[in-house]
């Protein structure tokens, strides 16, 4: 397939733009044609998942992008880096490593991106709107923002997402096109719950992960849920155990308003049935500590915790007032955080363990101080990649319990 450009297209290519926009559009275009896009469209805004250091091949190629006067094109949100620039104190890191980690954050604000540093942007000013092309990284950021919101994004890995923000393009395939957001596998939930726990759209979203592929799903009959972060730890899972970058929910997302809406009018590929066991065995994997384990520390908000979270975990830990030490660390946008700081919300929550956590997560950074006990968490993507990424032992379980058993200093569980 022959790659269509337009004469400005054309013009940032020659150079016109200056060096580094050009060398972007170069690298856009590679991809484009790798991929058999035909085009280019206009996209209203980016989010880049690469301030996270990984190795200098990230921060030379950043660099090069500042050295040759790059810009941003487009409203540009960042993702979490490797530290935290609101609490430094807390990161326990090598100079060696901070030194560049610091440095991958800073470059990309000299390209003119925000300094959100947030994996969840949508929580942000810069959220886009129902059907706007958009170019992002970040996993759950990429599902929220197709399924929840119904803007328009392929999965974005580290540089691509960038190269977009340069040039203000994105290829015209995948999911920014119409005929590629129909529902392909269904998923028929047999659950009746008027009030349905944050945990049951978690095990819903590793059962749907699982099986899905990279078909896109829809959900019948999921319980209404109490507000988007019910979702949003729905997509989460799911793009943490598969590669799922849109599902549809039948009657709650946008583009879901009935089962033909979802499927346009075509049959599913395959249907699947999930049961309360299914939703059980599912959450049961995330974790084998048994009740009354020893808690070294609870971790909260992978995605980052949300304004209307907060309201609900810090009445419970007035009420819990845990008294044993355990530490309870809050990852949080530094938007969310600013706003919470302003409005006195957060006075004397030390006291109870509190500990908020910015610009980055705490299984990406080094950042709690024990490791040799249980984590407790409420994140199907916490409790997934922390074993790995930072060698705990994890427990998952609803908020309410995570913050019950930081003051029994054990591990406390009531039903899932």
């Amino acid at each position: 397939m022959t790659l269509e450009l337009s004469a400005l297209d054309k013009s940032v290519l020659g150079g016109e733009q200056g060096p580094s926009v050009a060398a972007a559009m170069k690298i856009l275009l590679a991809f484009s044609k790798a991929i058999g896009a035909g085009s280019l469209l206009d996209i209203t805004g980016a989010h880049i998942d690469g301030c996270l250091y990984h190795g200098k091949a990230g921060l030379d190629f950043v660099e090069r992008l500042v050295e040759g006067g790059g810009r941003v094109r487009v409203p540009t949100t960042l993702n979490v880096g490797s530290f935290d620039l609101i609490h430094p104190g807390m990161v326990k890191m090598p100079v060696a490593e901070e030194v560049p980690a610091r440095r991958l954050m800073k470059a990309h604000l000299e390209l003119g991106c925000q300094a959100t540093f947030t994996c969840a942007p949508y929580q942000t000013r810069f959220r886009p709107e129902f059907g706007q092309q958009i170019a992002w990284g970040e996993s759950n950021a990429i599902v929220f923002a197709n399924s929840v919101i119904g803007a328009r994004t392929n999965r974005y890995g580290d540089f691509i997402d960038l190269c977009c923000a340069m040039t203000g393009r994105a290829p015209a395939w995948g999911l920014h096109l119409s005929e590629n957001r129909r529902g392909r596998i269904l998923f028929e939930m047999d659950i009746a719950d008027p009030e349905p726990s944050d945990s049951l759209f978690v095990g819903v979203g590793l059962i749907i992960g699982q099986a899905s592929g990279d078909r896109i799903p829809v959900i019948s009959g999921l319980p209404q849920p109490r507000d988007e972060d019910q979702l949003k730890a729905l997509g989460a899972a799911a793009a943490t155990t598969g590669a799922v970058a849109l599902f549809h929910v039948v009657g709650i997302t946008p583009e879901a308003g009935t089962l033909e809406e979802a499927f346009h009018g075509h049959a599913p590929e395959e249907m699947f049935r999930i049961s309360r066991a299914d939703i059980d065995h599912a959450l049961s994997r995330l974790s084998g500590v048994p009740d009354g384990a020893p808690l070294s520390a609870v971790s909260l908000g992978t995605p980052h915790f949300s304004h209307e979270e907060w309201m609900r975990l810090l009445p419970l830990l007035r009420t819990v007032a845990p008294g044993r030490g355990i530490p309870i660390y809050v990852n949080t946008g530094r938007a969310t955080l600013m706003r919470l700081q302003e409005e006195g919300a957060l006075d004397g929550m030390e006291a109870f363990g509190l500990i908020p956590v910015a610009d980055t997560c705490t299984y990406v950074t080094s950042i709690l101080e024990r490791l040799d006990g249980v984590v407790m968490t409420n994140s199907g993507k916490w409790a997934h990649y922390a074993p790995g990424n930072i060698g705990v032992t994890v427990a998952f379980a609803e908020m309410r319990d995570c913050i019950q058993s930081a003051a029994a200093g054990h591990v406390v569980r009531s039903a899932l």
